[in-house]
């Protein structure tokens, strides 16, 4: 063949090639790294993404066909500051009223309407909201639209499962795993797939300690048509790339079991998987989630960096090697964070719809509502009201956590009976503490407090008026300190007690601190729970008639608890002292702490507080029944430990002894 002839057939044939490249028939692999993840704005996990595990190995490239990688999400026209107007909502407090086609009429819609109407940011009727929820019907259809529809705008479209009629106008849109291609940062709100079957209220404890491998063992589970298939990873090839052979050990779990009893939890991409995530979560097993194509649940507030990992689904020899090399104190880490999370936000309808309006009244305060600590640290945002401060310094939580120094002072609130009992000498020992900032006398009793008090070395304040038991708990503005001492017109104290109690708080300011307990336990005989009064060695409450606990919980109980619950305790004063307790414990998911009491103060009879010692039994035990049930799960823990001071009752020389005079009580 002519020479000539040879350079034009090869001309013609590297033309063609090069036209079938750039029309997508031949795909070109090239030698180089892998599409990066899309940014966003929530902060994905990243340290597991492409140019990490390309650090491990050369040797593997991507698939011809593996499936493109999930693109950031488009732009919209509507936006926060474009389609909400954060001038309705009076003193940039949320109120929603919610629109339902033809009432509610699923169960769905039910579950929604009873969250709502228990919480702070309901509002009965159009006029007094700032934000209109509107539920999609029965079929899934839009229904009529409310006559202050207005486009959409100030409207929330919510669905906790998935449906077609979402994207309605200028609506935000709060739907079940949304896709990257709809989502709008900022303005929308992504919920997780819940279950059917999922709780309205309290929700299952995290089950890390139930589903723990045995130590060395990191075990890895794969999501499969809504079960769990379990190997180990260092047996495991590649459990999720068709191109590679199955790994003969894979078990799918039984039918009966929900839950992964995994280290790592492999979650696919694409939407239905993400049934599978709050399974993940609950279960404590580290969501590993593959170029997932739909958005995480409340991403605009919660740091998923702490408690799963995105990793490049076309890469999978190198995610399996990063999860063997991982250091066991990120899985532990990763771990705990999931179990926090769940307990949090996920673990009942309540909470989800909560973390949704927190999300959006956060958007109306802004950005100094709830810090990302408040977010994704103990005990949440749901518990860190803005209203009472945004600053962590004001809040017990935080203060070994961010090294703040102890208060140094408390203010002692002292509740007086029906009867208006004499206050000399508890008046006395209070004001004899060198801690004691102020004392607060609620005056309860119909009879006029007296004219003169005696005096004392710090302020004295009387508040009249208070009828009902729940009111002890009120935040009082005369309230200075961010320490109070509850205190009964009956308690019998020394000002050592006194003194010695307060400094062990300051070493637990998140917790309660007092002397006389109670126990909780299971009645077998009831099918319930109970509680008891006598003296033991395991406690789980302390009686708030000699109590110090944080200012902050008055706020909690005047504002966080629900009005059916506050009303039983105004009409069994018993369930006062509980649900202090109960509320204490959600939060902190510790024992209070318990400090000695002097023996001659054992010997008084709790029942003579007036009102407030316990109630006749049957109708204390329904009230304690009534607690738990009311918070859909028991919160209190259990103590056998109680704080006494350096040599207590130690055979030594009283002179040794810091507070000496407990020694004779």
């Amino acid at each position: 063949m002519p020479l000539w002839r040879r350079k034009s057939f090869w001309l013609a044939l590297s033309v063609s090639w090069l036209l079938l490249i750039l029309l997508g028939v031949f795909p070109l692999r090239l030698a180089v790294p892998p599409r990066p993840l899309p940014e966003r704005s929530q902060g994905w996990p990243r340290w597991l993404d492409a140019a990490f595990l390309q650090s491990f190995s050369q040797s593997e490239t991507p698939p011809e066909d593996a499936p493109r990688l999930p693109q950031a999400p488009r732009g919209s026209s509507c936006t926060w500051g474009s389609c909400f107007d954060t001038s309705k909502c009076k003193g940039n407090v949320l109120k929603i009223f919610v629109h339902s086609p033809g009432g509610p009429t699923t169960e769905a819609h039910r579950r929604i309407l009873d969250s709502l109407e228990s919480s702070r940011y309901y509002a009965p009727s159009p006029a007094e909201a700032c934000l209109y929820l509107f539920l999609p019907s029965q079929d899934h259809t839009c229904g009529p639209l409310p006559p202050y529809w207005n486009g959409g705008r100030n409207h929330l479209v919510l669905s906790l499962y998935p449906a077609p009629c979402t994207r309605l106008g200028q609506a935000m849109v709060a739907e079940a795993s949304p896709s990257l291609d709809i989502f709008r940062p900022g303005f929308d709100v992504s919920l997780p797939y819940l279950p059917e079957a999922h709780p309205l209220q309290g929700g299952a404890p995290g089950q890390l300690q139930q589903h723990s491998p045995q130590p060395g063992a990191t075990l890895l589970a794969v999501a499969e048509k809504g079960r769990w298939r379990i190997t180990d990873t260092h047996s495991s090839t590649c459990p999720w790339d068709k191109h590679c052979e199955q790994d003969p050990g894979l078990h799918p779990t039984h039918p009966g079991e929900t839950l992964p009893n995994a280290t790592f939890c492999l979650i696919p991409g694409h939407r239905p998987a993400a049934s599978c995530f709050l399974q993940a979560l609950q279960a404590g097993c580290i969501p590993v989630l593959l170029s997932p194509r739909w958005e995480l649940p409340f991403s605009e507030v919660i740091d998923w960096t702490k408690a799963a990992i995105i990793a490049d689904e076309r890469l999978p020899l190198q995610v399996l090697a990063a999860l063997r090399d991982m250091l066991p104190s990120k899985i532990l880490s990763l771990r705990q964070q999931t179990q926090f999370l769940w307990t949090a936000y996920f673990s009942s309808v309540d909470k989800v719809i909560h973390t949704t309006l927190e999300i959006i009244q956060d958007r109306i305060w802004g950005a100094s509502a709830h810090s990302s600590l408040m977010w994704n640290s103990p005990p949440g945002a749901l518990l860190v009201l803005p209203t009472f401060s945004t600053s962590l310094k004001d809040f017990p939580f935080y203060h070994l956590q961010q090294g703040f120094s102890p208060e140094s002072s408390f203010s002692a609130l002292i509740w007086v009976g029906v009867s208006g009992e004499p206050l000399l000498k508890l008046l006395q020992v209070v004001a004899g503490s060198r801690y004691c900032a102020q004392i607060l006398i609620l005056w309860r009793s119909e009879k006029p407090p007296p004219d003169r008090w005696p005096e004392t070395t710090v302020p004295l304040t009387v508040i009249e008026g208070r009828r009902k038991a729940s009111d002890r708990f009120f935040p009082y503005s005369d309230i200075s300190s961010r320490v109070i001492l509850s205190l009964d017109a009956h308690s019998t104290l020394s000002t050592s007690e006194v003194d010695f109690a307060f400094v062990v708080w300051q070493s637990f300011p998140e917790r309660m601190v007092g002397f006389r307990t109670w126990s909780h336990f299971w009645d077998e005989a009831r099918g319930g729970w109970g509680y008891r009064t006598e003296m033991a060695n395991e406690f789980s409450m302390v009686l708030t008639t000699a109590a110090f606990y944080h200012r902050y919980y008055h706020t909690l109980f005047t504002h966080s608890l629900p009005k059916a619950l506050r009303t039983m305790a105004d009409d069994t004063p018993t369930c006062v002292d509980v649900l202090m307790n109960f509320l204490v414990a959600t939060v902190t998911k510790l024992p209070p702490i318990k400090v000695p009491y002097g023996r001659q103060h054992q010997e008084a009879d709790p029942q003579a507080a007036e009102g407030l010692g316990p109630a006749p039994e049957p109708l204390a035990q329904d009230c304690f029944s009534r607690v738990a049930a009311g918070f859909s799960h028991m919160p209190l823990v259990s103590s056998r430990v109680r704080l006494d001071p350096v040599l207590f009752k130690d055979p030594v020389s009283v002179q040794r002894k810091k507070y000496r005079s407990l020694e004779k009580l």
